[in-house]
């Protein structure tokens, strides 16, 4: 028989800062549950490209957004919005920005 088992975003197993972006990663049960907190301004091609030096997000997201807005727009030009309580999938090949004024959070589950 298992355990059950609890852990808190309060305290990560892993915390990464950058530029405008806080990522809090959690792991439990063999999966990885990511918490990302995107400020204002945030955007993908201006903050993470350069560092990671691919043209586009090359990741692969299954996410579902806590509060703010994030937006994200295909290599072929498809775009989308998402908001509190949304759930999307965003393949590889993308950029994505923070819409509005407020942070937007979300979660994310790394498979």
């Amino acid at each position: 028989m298992g355990t059950i088992t609890k852990k808190s975003f309060d305290r990560p197993d892993e915390t990464m800062d950058g530029d405008k972006q806080k990522v809090e990663v959690v792991a439990l049960g063999g999966i990885k549950l990511k918490k990302v907190t995107a400020e204002p301004d945030w955007q993908w091609s201006k903050h993470v490209k350069p560092v990671v030096k691919t043209d586009s997000c090359e990741r692969d997201h299954l996410l579902y957004v806590i509060s703010g807005r994030l937006a994200s727009r295909l290599d072929d030009g498809q775009q989308e919005e998402f908001g509190p309580s949304e759930i999307a999938h965003i393949p590889p090949g993308h950029d994505g920005w923070t819409v509005g004024d407020e942070p937007a959070v979300w979660l994310e589950i790394l498979h």
